[in-house]
């Protein structure tokens, strides 16, 4: 198994490659998705961000995926997976809007470049709502801070508008009102026509596309369906279009979080299937409705156990921490990341 982490657009910095590498680390996931519209983006040397500037939705090109791939390679790491589409590539996929076949089109591209770059894995979410209804809260040992889900006593759902999806606004100037309702039969529809349309290509490329699943793991959420709330509905979407192209992100704590199902039983069943794409290694403490992301080594996981089903299994892929609290500190997140970072290479080397 290899250790990893996680970095936003505007973490992708050559300190923090430093960083991941110093901590035992051999991979990165990288997010391009401007979650926070407006990180660090330009500066010396010594602080620039790599990767994709801000680009109103034009695909990442070829050159900057490779740029970013060459950056994290001079600090002795392996560039594993970009997750998440940006919103602006295919609101019409997930909508089933009129520019789906351009989108569709689009995402194709797209994996193809980072077939020709040498980046194995592309992360996605299928899902309208998205991450959406965490609030942040001293919830962690020690009063550190770390974000809950907290159900009728969190944000209220509102309904979505026109023109947003994925908590990020694609069309400012949309027409007023609310995304029509659908079922959940109309979302898995949808995921089957991406599936069947972007796993081919993705064969062809040598690239894995990894679902994640919904986070919060609720039926519904905002007034729009969910896909992946249950553990067996990651076997329904392996189904569609079976191929080793079509694989899983397989988020420990998002499948902690679910009401139903054994997290044990689903990374047995879908690691023997060589089905792990990544592995989001985070743990938490309760179910939806009401559940809070806490150190790896004090929620309701046991973390040793999901390292020996893997490691039975031959998983030699990446393990990322995810989320992790953060350290009252001169430096909470990367605290908070080291601490994680350190449990886990420990954890696996006794394995190993």
């Amino acid at each position: 198994m290899k250790l990893g982490i996680g970095f936003y657009r505007h973490m992708l910095k050559d300190e923090n490659f430093r960083f991941a590498r110093q901590c035992g680390c051999t991979h990165v996931v990288a997010h391009l998705v401007d979650y926070f519209q407006g990180g660090q983006l330009h500066g010396t040397d010594e602080t620039r961000t790599w990767g994709v500037t801000r680009n109103e939705g034009k695909l990442w090109t070829e050159d900057e995926l490779r740029d970013l791939k060459q950056a994290i390679n001079r600090s002795g790491l392996e560039l594993e997976a970009i997750e998440n589409f940006d919103p602006a590539f295919w609101y019409d996929v997930l909508l089933d809007g009129p520019k789906k076949k351009r989108q569709l089109e689009d995402l194709k591209t797209l994996v193809r470049r980072l077939g020709k770059v040498g980046i194995p894995t592309m992360g996605y979410n299928f899902s309208i709502a998205g991450v959406w209804g965490h609030v942040t809260g001293n919830w962690a040992r020690g009063g550190a801070a770390s974000v809950a889900f907290l159900g009728d006593d969190g944000p209220r759902q509102t309904p979505i508008p026109r023109g947003q999806v994925w908590n990020m606004v694609y069309d400012p100037d949309a027409s007023p009102g609310l995304l029509p309702p659908i079922t959940h039969e109309q979302l898995w529809q949808r995921l089957g026509e991406f599936l069947e349309n972007l796993v081919p290509v993705a064969e062809e490329a040598g690239v894995r596309l990894a679902a994640h699943p919904d986070d919060p793991p609720l039926p519904t959420l905002r007034g729009t369906p969910r896909l992946v709330f249950h553990p067996d509905y990651y076997q329904k979407l392996l189904d569609i279009v079976p191929s080793r192209a079509n694989a899983l992100e397989f988020c420990l704590g998002t499948l902690q979080e679910m009401t139903e199902g054994d997290v044990y039983e689903a990374l047995d069943r879908y690691s023997r299937q060589n089905a792990l794409a990544y592995v989001h290694f985070r743990n938490v403490k309760g179910k939806v409705p009401r559940y809070y992301e806490v150190f790896v080594d004090e929620g309701d996981l046991d973390m040793h156990r999901v390292l020996k089903i893997l490691h039975k299994n031959g998983y030699d892929g990446v393990l990322i921490p995810d989320h992790t609290p953060s350290l009252d500190c001169a430096a909470p997140w990367h605290a908070g990341m080291a601490f994680a970072l350190g449990y886990m290479r420990a954890a696996i080397q006794s394995l190993e």
